[in-house]
């Protein structure tokens, strides 16, 4: 592909081998070279004069978060600078940050397909990050209180008798465009509007191939029987923390038995059908599937070209 899905476009070098050093970590938070990416309740901070970019502050922007024992994570190395994501939600006030000149607070979903791939890969790679932190301040073990330590990447529990390491997750999803000749298989969640489809997800449980969980998703949530199995894309998905696995998979058999506490309804569509749900996906009405940011899209698209 010319230009990845939307967060898929990372072009950091994580430099794994030098997060694990604390004093390299604590001089690159204090270099004047390295730059921060704020968040405020899992909000960006974007610069929208002109084209629409994070807003990237410098180490004395944030020092007072810092110093005040702020989540951070060590997003990487570009352009011969470090990167970082601060959780700055301690301001009380986003609109009035510390300097006054800052940009603006945005949700990550609606402003991410408006940035640059490599910018956009950043904000999957923050939001993820930090909402882990937010939702593991307590040991899964023994119930202790954590703390953060390899920059971010994982966490410790702070009881000295236990001292359990907890490491960031990433829920594998299937998403599955299921073809029988010249249709294809959409689905209706319980909680989409009545003329809105997608193609039909489910996550991969332990134990479980991508293929093996493919085939259990469709034939759970449609009764549809799936044989071949074929990989075609992923995207990572931080709303909380998932992988999106997009497989196209061939069915074996047409009678829907629709699962009602999935779905609302499942049908096949011809590509015509298809085309015109692309075409119709940026509408707030009419039979449409998700925008351009949806892996579901990608795979619609590419199944109809």
């Amino acid at each position: 592909m010319n230009k990845p899905i939307v967060f898929a476009g990372g072009r950091f070098d994580r430099a794994s081998h030098l997060r694990t050093d604390p004093n390299w970590i604590k001089e690159k938070l204090q270099d004047p070279s390295s730059r921060f990416l704020p968040m405020h309740q899992l909000k960006a901070l974007i610069d929208l004069m002109g084209n629409p970019s994070i807003d990237w502050r410098g180490a004395a922007d944030v020092r007072e978060f810092i110093d005040a024992g702020a989540a951070f994570i060590f997003l990487g190395i570009a352009d011969f600078a470090c990167h970082f994501a601060i959780d700055v939600s301690a301001i009380e006030n986003p609109k009035n940050p510390p300097n006054g000149d800052w940009g603006k607070f945005i949700d990550v979903r609606s402003i991410a397909p408006q940035l640059s791939p490599g910018e956009a890969g950043a904000l999957a790679q923050a939001r993820s990050m930090i909402d882990w932190h937010n939702r593991h301040g307590f040991c899964a073990v023994c119930g202790s209180s954590t703390r953060p330590q390899e920059a971010g990447y994982s966490r410790v529990c702070e009881d000295s008798n236990c001292k359990a390491t907890h490491f960031p997750r990433t829920d594998p999803v299937a998403i599955m465009m299921v073809t029988h000749g010249d249709k294809c298989l959409l689905g209706q969640g319980i909680n989409f509007p009545g003329d809105f489809y997608s193609c039909l997800a489910g996550f991969i449980e332990p134990g479980e191939t991508i293929e093996q969980g493919v085939r259990r998703e469709v034939l759970e949530e449609s009764g549809i029987k799936v044989g071949d199995v074929r990989y075609h894309q992923s995207q990572p998905w931080p709303f909380p923390s998932s992988l999106m696995i997009g497989c196209f998979a061939e069915a074996l058999s047409e009678e829907i038995t629709v699962d009602r506490t999935e779905l609302n309804d499942a049908r096949w569509f011809s590509r015509e059908e298809v085309r015109a749900m692309l075409e119709q996906s940026t509408k707030p009405t009419g039979l449409r599937m998700g925008g351009p940011i949806a892996l579901a899209h990608q795979l619609a698209k590419f199944w109809v070209e």
